[in-house]
């Protein structure tokens, strides 16, 4: 047997008993009821427009589906956009979570085969966050909700200078999911 597998064995079965008694760490929150950012969770429709990378106008029919994983301990958020003909034209994916040991949110962000990890400021009616724009430059996102609507912005936010919208969206909540936990994986014997 090659010494590194040999190894990592004796190593893992060390480890193993230590890791069963430890005691486990307090969750980050104890039900999704907690999570800050529930009002958010559902299915939501709309429109988004603004200007493209390459100053092109554009104009989608937006969708948003929001719902939590891990007993709420993080928020999961599939967007899409639709062209006039119903193609889907723009897709991203993003998952929000408070780290606990650094005290911070962050949201994981992919979208158009680029990805990345951004902090991330959860509000009493909405969030902000922010990604890098160029050197001296971010493009920031104030979400607002009130009732059933979801308004965002984009920003260009230049070291100097003044924020220059580059998007909007306004949605319209039009009711619950269970997405992303639904249609879980369960063992043959456990669902009877």
């Amino acid at each position: 047997m090659n010494q590194w597998i040999s190894g990592a064995i004796i190593a893992a079965t060390l480890w193993a008993p230590a890791c069963a008694t430890q005691p486990p760490e307090e969750p980050a929150q104890s039900s999704v009821a907690d999570n800050p950012l529930s009002f958010m969770f559902g299915e939501w429709t709309g429109i988004a427009k603004g200007v493209g990378y390459n100053a092109t106008p554009f104009e989608v029919k937006q969708t948003e589906r929001v719902g939590p994983m891990l007993d709420g301990a993080v928020t999961v958020i599939e967007g899409s956009g639709f062209s006039t003909s119903g193609e889907m034209s723009f897709n991203a994916f993003a998952i929000v979570s408070y780290d606990k040991k650094r005290n911070e949110w962050e949201i994981r962000s992919y979208t158009n085969g680029y990805v990345g990890t951004f902090p991330f400021e959860p509000k009493e009616d909405g969030y902000v966050w922010s990604t890098p724009a160029g050197p001296d430059a971010v493009m920031r996102y104030t979400a607002q909700f009130e009732g059933d609507i979801w308004r965002e912005i984009g920003e260009y936010v230049p070291t100097s200078g003044e924020p220059r919208k580059t998007y909007e969206m306004t949605l319209k909540r039009i009711g619950d999911t269970d997405w992303p936990s639904a249609g879980a994986v369960v063992p043959p014997d456990v669902a009877n």
